[in-house]
């Protein structure tokens, strides 16, 4: 089943109204969607595709999450969660994991597909991709951008892993076995970078959604970001990993390890 929201948003995203979702990703804002078909009243097992939009589930799977039909429909019913993100999508599932428990749902996996490539180089291609349309290589010398054609395939090794798990009815053992299969991977300079990104951009949403002249506060935010995200952000990393991370090592384990868990 594909979900819509009644004001759709384009692709190919114009900078503007790229920029223009995010106090609403953040703040988990819904929109109405359009209405939504159901081929069965129950199901044995849920898989709910998402995106993170400003480390947040996007608008229109919040708005999903605020849907009378499809949370009664989650009640009770085993769900796995499967994200397609750029590559940082912890803070997004953690308040994934808050709607389906609101709902009575069974989160038993979670599937991650990221850009494999680092933090500034995706930056830049998934840019090119969200404000061009054009899935190839920016310049002729970047990567193409997003998930990779090669994980995008293996998604069937991952489907396989679920439904030995569905047949069986091993549901609590499913998420060891999609993780020892590599289908969920947590890196721990991206997991340090996005634990202090998600709370500063809980503080611009809420600042951008008082002000009245909003055009004005989002620019202000465009460029804070491209400053954080290609300055300060690797300048604020190099420092961690040589003066704090080799002291704090069980602790990020301890982390890792949570998130790639489903409690």
């Amino acid at each position: 089943m594909r979900f819509t929201p009644k004001q759709d948003f384009t692709f190919p995203w114009t900078s503007e109204r790229f920029f223009d979702a995010m106090p609403e990703s953040v703040a988990g804002i819904p929109l109405e969607l359009n209405p939504l078909h159901f081929a069965e009243p129950s199901y044995d097992l849920i898989v709910l595709a998402y995106q993170p939009w400003y480390l947040s589930p996007s608008i229109p799977t919040t708005s999903l999450f605020h849907d009378a039909r499809f949370k009664a429909l989650l009640k009770d019913t085993p769900v796995v969660t499967l994200i397609g993100a750029r590559n940082m999508w912890l803070n997004a599932q953690e308040k994934v994991k808050q709607y389906l428990l609101e709902a009575g749902a069974k989160l038993v996996g979670n599937i991650a597909l990221v850009d494999r490539n680092s933090n500034l180089i995706s930056a830049v291609t998934i840019l090119y991709w969200m404000l061009n349309g054009k899935k190839d290589r920016y310049l002729g010398i970047f990567p193409t951008p997003g998930v990779s054609d090669i994980d995008i395939q293996r998604t069937n090794e991952f489907g396989k892993v679920v439904l030995t798990h569905l047949s069986n009815g091993s549901w609590p053992a499913l998420q060891k076995d999609l993780v020892q299969h590599k289908a969920v991977e947590v890196d721990s300079d991206l997991m340090f970078i996005e634990q202090r990104a998600g709370r500063l951009f809980s503080i611009w949403s809420m600042i951008i959604s008082k002000r009245k002249n909003r055009k004005a506060w989002l620019r202000v935010f465009k460029y804070y970001l491209l400053v954080a995200l290609f300055i300060v952000a690797p300048v604020v990393l190099l420092v961690n990993n040589i003066l704090f991370r080799p002291f704090v090592g069980r602790t990020i384990r301890k982390k890792k390890e949570y998130y790639l868990g489903l409690n």
